[in-house]
Parts: structure tokens; sequence; C-alpha cells
């Protein structure tokens, strides 16, 4: 009877957490036909194109927040993280004259620091998430602009780079469907973290973390080594981004990344990821951060003011946050 009734909370579990998801790709479905039926420019290939680029670097900077905030930990400091691993791309490639590769492979360890940093401080010092990555938003900020003397580094030496994000695989295969290798990116980084979360040893302990921390500890697990390891993680996608979006505008701009932090949470937990902590995917990630980028196209599209736009994401994030709790509710 217990066995039963542990299985029967265990569907009721996975019904449940499919839920959100279902209803942000149903939420993402309708309005795409809203806005397509506003606007005949909505489908235009080039808008395509425009919502796809446009959804990679938040979407990139979301799958590496969704491991920890599944842990029911926080992180802000992804976006002026992504802006320092830029910056430090720009050191490597254009300042230091490093090959191409190793410029990359250098930001996106620049990334991977600033997380493994913030882990440490989180599960050593005992310093709460959400201050410790407050800190880390300034400490990276402030790098960024020192490390860049204040201005942006261009990459205008090494065209090449530019290519890294904006040229496209798929059109040298197929001859004008002209798709940046920047959303190829995200969809190859989705599915490692996919894989990650759900098949490997560190995704087990990151549902674990966030289920029942103190469960997990008792349990003989070296709680504060797997959490460093998930905020190091981060950092790394953190990283990633930097890389893309550096390589994306053929520059690194110091004053760029505050803000994005919100967008990728907000992806996240539109797309199904629990604040509490024990709950989320990557494929509800993805799907929340298409719903942000396409509602703020299509707004854009209409001729809405930038402000409401923000007025209306902020709305949304408040409504996929209310719908978690609902969910929490009934399975209490």
């Amino acid at each position: 009877m217990a066995a039963t009734a542990t299985q029967a909370r265990g569907r009721t579990f996975v019904r449940s957490d499919a839920i959100q998801r279902v209803l942000a790709f149903g939420a993402l479905i309708v309005l795409i036909i809203i806005f397509t039926a506003a606007s005949p420019n909505f489908l235009q290939f080039d808008n395509i194109v425009g919502i796809l680029l446009a959804t990679a670097v938040n979407g990139v900077l979301a799958l590496g927040v969704t491991f920890i905030i599944i842990t029911g930990g926080i992180d802000l400091s992804i976006g002026t993280v992504m802006t320092l691993s830029a910056v430090m791309t720009g050191v490597f490639i254009t300042n230091m004259h490093l090959p191409v590769p190793l410029g990359i492979l250098g930001g996106i360890l620049t990334g991977t620091l600033m997380g493994l940093i913030n882990g440490l401080v989180i599960a050593r010092m005992k310093v709460p998430p959400f201050i410790a990555t407050l800190g880390m938003l300034n400490i990276a900020k402030g790098l960024a602009l020192v490390i860049a003397g204040l201005k942006p580094i261009y990459f205008s030496d090494t065209p090449i780079f530019n290519q890294v994000a904006m040229g496209s695989l798929f059109g040298a295969v197929i001859p004008g469907f002209n798709i940046p290798n920047l959303v190829l990116v995200l969809f190859i980084a989705a599915i490692i973290a996919g894989v990650i979360l759900n098949k490997t040893v560190l995704g087990r302990y990151t549902f674990a973390l966030g289920s029942n921390e103190e469960a997990t500890r008792l349990s003989g697990v070296n709680v504060n080594f797997w959490k460093i390891a998930i905020y190091a993680l981060g950092g790394t996608f953190s990283g990633l981004a930097g890389v893309m979006i550096a390589s994306r505008i053929n520059s690194a701009q110091p004053a760029l990344g505050q803000g994005y932090e919100l967008d990728a949470i907000a992806a996240a937990v539109i797309g199904g990821t629990s604040l509490s902590g024990g709950e989320g995917s990557m494929l509800g990630t993805i799907i929340g951060a298409f719903l942000i980028s396409t509602l703020t196209n299509g707004l854009r599209i209409l001729s809405v003011p930038q402000e409401w736009q923000t007025v209306v994401t902020g709305a949304i994030v408040i409504i996929a946050v209310w719908l978690d709790i609902l969910r929490r509710r009934r399975r209490s």
C-alpha cells in the first residue's frame, strides 16, 4: 500500500511538473497566432531569424541558471559575468593575440571561475545566494569596466570571430537557409544541459538539493561540493553566453549585461522551474525563453512602447510564479 501511494504521488508530481510547461507552450502558440494575424511581417523569415537570435543568448543564460534555481538558489550575477567573459574574450583575442579557439575557451572559463567563486562563498562561507550573487554582480560589472578601460574591445583584426556566431553552417548545407550558428549553439547547449540534468549524478543531486538539502546531507552526500559544482556549471553557461554575444556584435561591450539576468530567470520560471527548488526542466526553460523573445518581438512589431513591453513581461513572470504556488498547494 505504501509503495502504491508513493507511486501515485510520483505520477501526480510528473503531471503537475508538466502542467506549466504545457501552459507555456500553449501560450507561445497563442502568441504566434495573434501576432501573425495582427501583422503579416511576423512570420517573415528575417523576423523569425531575429526571434531566434534574441532567444539564443538569453536562452543559454537561462539554461545555466535553471540548474541553480532547481537547487533552491538564485544567481543574480549571470548578466554581468556574461559581460566580463565577453571582455576577457576580447582581451585574449584582440589584446593578447591568442588564437580564436583559445580566446573562446578563456572566455568560457572566466564564467566558470566566477561561478566557482559564487559557489564557494555560498557553500563554504554560508552567505545567502541572493546576497552572494548580488555582490558578484557588482564585482563582475566593475572588473569588466576596469579591464576594458571603460571602452569597447573590437574584433576588427579577427573577422573570423564574428562568424562563430553569425556564420551559418545551415546555409552552407542548404543554400538560402541562413540560420546563424548562434541558434545552433543554443540547441546544442540545451541538449547538453538536458543530458546533465537528467542523466548524470550532478543532475540527480541538483534535484535532491532543491527537494530537501538537509535530508541529502544526512544521507552522506557532500552537499557543499555539489553546490559549488552546480554554481560553477551555471557560470560556464554564462561564459558561453558572453563569448556568443561578443561574437554576435563583434565587440566586447563592458557596459552591457546588467538586466539580462532578469530575463534569464524569467525564462526558467515561465518554463516551470520552481523558485522553491526541486523542480524544473531544460525543455521548459527553452520554451520560456522563446515565449519572452516572441512576446517582445511581437509587441515591437505592433509598435507597443518598450516600457509597456517590460510591464507585460513582469506580469507574465508573476503569473508563472503564482501558478507554481498553486501547483505546490495542490500537492501538499
